[in-house]
């Protein structure tokens, strides 16, 4: 397997942002948004949009992503966390073989400074997020309008 990072130095094309996108619409799931909203993420990500910038990351396995992680930079640091996981997927017939504790690995390893994620609480890869080490210091409440 092969895991590609996607930066300000190491650009995503916008054929991978499309492979990219099409992934985490379909193994997101119930847990997933619409095309357009995962669409602007990476867009954020790749500096496609104004804004900071971020990371994408993929795990390939024989040329088919297998894994991706979305993370966008807040400029926020020293009151929240400088990134904030925004999506992270895994193929659904790779699940429970390593795919996502591997591409959170190196996401964590290839990210400067702390990193936010919401998760809700039943989805199932809230334990692995507690075992690379997040933890829960406050609630999140939030206005909709």
């Amino acid at each position: 397997m092969t895991i590609k990072t996607y930066d300000a130095f190491n650009r995503i094309t916008p054929l991978e942002i499309e492979r990219v996108t099409n992934f985490l619409y379909k193994h997101l799931e119930k847990y997933g948004d619409e095309k357009s909203a995962i669409r602007k993420a990476i867009d954020y990500a790749a500096k496609e949009r104004t804004g900071l910038g971020g990371y994408v990351f993929t795990i390939e396995d024989k040329g088919e992503i297998v894994g991706a992680v979305v993370i966008n930079k807040t400029g926020m640091d020293e009151y929240i966390p400088e990134n904030i996981l925004v999506y992270i997927a895994t193929h659904n017939e790779y699940r429970g073989k390593g795919v996502g504790r591997k591409i959170m690995t190196h996401a964590i390893e290839n990210c400067k400074g702390d990193i936010a994620l919401h998760v809700e609480k039943d989805n199932p890869a809230k334990f692995l997020y507690e075992k690379l080490g997040f933890t829960t210091p406050y609630l999140e409440m939030r206005l909709k309008r």
